[in-house]
């Protein structure tokens, strides 16, 4: 397998991306944390200010943590949540959403619950980690309720409208698996792949990680963005350094470029 560690701003490196993203019958885009964090939403492995630099994020997205104390996590929760909801998608969500545009197909892989690839305009998006859009009750018998149901409640945590349980977001918290379904889809199609592009992401958080390492293993040609080497970027074709937001619009005029769009 051939390998490339050059400049992002270097035309030899966007055009390997680019003529292997033109090549690709099946494209699947694999994010991360990397990719919101430049629309202002915090990841989980950096510290925030205020009240919540006090607490560790990794034992409050626990479901012994909300048992423990719900008040507390749905509040931390509810902080997060607003701070995503204020968020913009940045040029890196609208890059891989105009990908969509020019290539046979594109589904988006993510880790994010922030929802901002489907505001850019992403229209089929697999979300590996949930969404911070759906509330089910604690057990998981009713689902599916988003924030209007709970709207007129003045309890925190509000409760479910069917049985009256606590609500919890639909996330997946750490302790817990992924959802079966997205998980399986998305491994399917990064076997299924001709390219994937890695955006923002570690590579460390399993079985998420899994999923770029399928796409290789298939023959797949993997692209890896990042401000700086990563686990993936050892087992990519081509890895590009710089923050998605700056790498991916000039990726996009690239691939425009070789297809005369």
């Amino acid at each position: 397998m051939s390998h490339r560690d050059e400049d992002p701003h270097r035309d030899d490196a966007l055009l390997t991306a680019a003529h292997a993203l033109t090549r690709s019958s099946r494209t699947v885009v694999f994010t991360g944390a990397g990719v919101s964090r430049e629309s202002g939403i915090p990841t989980f492995r950096e510290p925030e200010t205020g009240l919540w630099a006090r607490h560790d994020p990794m034992q409050l997205a626990t479901p012994e943590a909300y048992r423990r104390d719900p008040a507390f996590v749905w509040s931390w929760y509810e902080h997060r949540f607003g701070v995503a909801a204020a968020a913009e998608p940045n040029p890196g969500h609208h890059a891989i959403a105009a990908l969509e545009q020019l290539l046979p197909q594109v589904v988006v892989v993510t880790q994010n619950i922030d929802g901002l690839h489907q505001r850019a305009g992403s229209s089929h998006v697999i979300e590996l980690h949930g969404t911070m859009h759906s509330f089910r009750c604690v057990d998981g018998r009713h689902r599916g309720f988003g924030w209007d149901d709970f709207a007129g409640q003045e309890e925190r945590p509000p409760r479910c409208p069917e049985c009256g349980d606590y609500l919890r977001p639909e996330v997946v918290w750490f302790g817990e698996g992924l959802p079966p379904e997205a998980l399986s889809a998305a491994q399917q199609l990064s076997a299924g792949c001709d390219a994937m592009l890695v955006v923002g992401t570690s590579g460390v958080v399993y079985p998420a990680a899994t999923v770029p390492l399928i796409a290789r293993e298939a023959g797949a040609t993997v692209i890896d963005v990042n401000p700086e080497r990563d686990a993936l970027a050892q087992m990519s074709d081509v890895f590009l350094r710089g923050p998605g937001g700056e790498v991916l619009p000039r990726l996009l005029a690239a691939v425009r470029e070789h297809l005369g769009a």
